[in-house]
């Protein structure tokens, strides 16, 4: 009777011991060090759980080096920074070229002290599975062999660490491990999946690939076309930000001259257009972006920013509208129109308020149009911008008054 392994997600690792799995024969070895054999047990029984408190350590140090990188802020980048990045990305050389990687290092052994480089640090890249053993456990001599011919079918897309826990209990006894062989997926720096128990072949197989298949995208080389490309596109994001669209404007078009499908690059440009006033060029490469990538954040509130303004276009002036309302304050529908100007004139929060107001005079007007159309606004403007912020407060006393 074949043993038919259910894949361990981290919860799982954290829950009873009825829910782990356990192999018909042959039966894991139960460690003797008390490092990771608390209980002394003498069967092989794999009742154990995973330890989720210190898993959940484990991946705690494994991010502290992000956290630490984290915690210096952003770099601040200067013009000649720009320059210098516009230069390796036009001219890409060696680190355009797609260089051939030297050999895999598909398997190899490694110890307590070497576990952050060869396992938390290398799943970053490429998912890892680690597998505890030890010489004198006969399922860990069956189950070896089936988790090296898998990691070579797989020519490089997932690594395999071995540690023989009698040599190096440390990591072990922090994952909770009382029964081997045990082995953990690791990808993204992070514990995803396991299993205890020798397994058959094409369960390792398939164990394999679903890791492979969860594992989240290898971070590009630091000196890549990639890594340049996302590293100009962080410059031209700040020039944005810093009202420098000229120099935004150029870095944009550099990056879709070696990417033109560059769905942030494509976004952006059409950004620095429609804040210079160009918004049929906006519009235009606007609809470049690949029909697959226009459910980003940025490329709605931009395309809906364009649609607001383009409303506005078929509206009076706001002086006009403004003198409407003065007339008649329960003129819902100048108030209304005015708000949408006074949008695309880039007064925000006058926007809100008229929208507002119109909600608390009449809620059923135009079937709640002003609430909607307050809405369509918070969703241009983006969740963060001050008037947002302004506008839902305005919106959320107005509906409890």
């Amino acid at each position: 009777m074949g043993f038919e392994p259910t894949t361990l997600t981290l919860a799982r690792l954290c829950s009873t011991p009825e829910l782990h799995p356990r192999s018909v024969s042959p039966a894991p070895c139960s460690a003797s060090t008390a490092a990771y054999m608390p209980n002394d047990q003498t069967d092989c029984n794999p009742s154990s759980s995973l330890s989720c408190q210190l898993v959940e350590s484990l991946w705690e140090v494994g991010l502290a080096s992000g956290v630490a990188r984290a915690q210096k802020g952003p770099r601040l980048l200067t013009n000649a920074h720009s320059r210098e990045l516009l230069m390796s990305i036009s001219s890409p050389g060696a680190n355009g070229a797609a260089a051939s990687a030297p050999a895999a290092d598909l398997i190899r052994e490694s110890s307590d002290a070497g576990f952050r480089a060869d396992v938390l640090e290398a799943s970053r890249d490429t998912p890892v599975l680690v597998d505890f053993w030890a010489p004198w456990c006969g399922p860990c001599r069956q189950l070896t062999p089936a988790l090296e011919k898998v990691i070579r079918e797989k020519n490089g897309a997932i690594k395999l660490v071995k540690i023989n826990i009698d040599d190096h209990p440390g990591v072990a006894g922090q994952l909770g491990v009382q029964s081997i062989p045990a082995v953990f997926a690791f990808a993204g720096g992070r514990p995803v999946d396991g299993f205890m128990g020798a397994m058959p072949e094409g369960e390792v197989r398939r164990f394999a690939e679903r890791v492979i298949a969860a594992a989240p995208p290898a971070a590009p080389a630091a000196d890549s076309l990639e890594a340049q490309i996302a590293e100009a596109l962080k410059v031209a994001e700040e020039a944005v930000a810093a009202g420098d669209l000229s120099q935004a404007a150029q870095i944009f078009g550099m990056v879709l001259q070696h990417a033109p499908d560059n769905e942030v690059a494509l976004v952006g440009l059409a950004k620095v257009y429609f804040d210079a006033g160009e918004s049929e060029q906006a519009r235009v490469t606007l609809a470049m972006v690949p029909e697959e990538k226009r459910k980003d954040d940025a490329y709605l509130a931009l395309f809906n920013a364009i649609r607001l303004h383009d409303e506005a276009a078929h509206l009076s002036e706001s002086a006009t509208l403004e003198a409407a309302v003065a007339a008649d304050p329960n003129n819902h529908q100048a108030r209304f129109d005015l708000a949408v100007v006074l949008n695309a004139e880039g007064k925000r929060v006058e926007a809100a308020e008229a929208l507002v107001a119109i909600f608390k005079r009449d809620r059923t007007w135009n079937e709640d149009g002003a609430r909607k159309k307050l809405l369509e606004f918070f969703e241009a403007w983006g969740p963060k911008d001050p008037a947002t912020l302004k506008g839902r407060r305005l919106l959320s006393a107005a509906l409890f008054s």
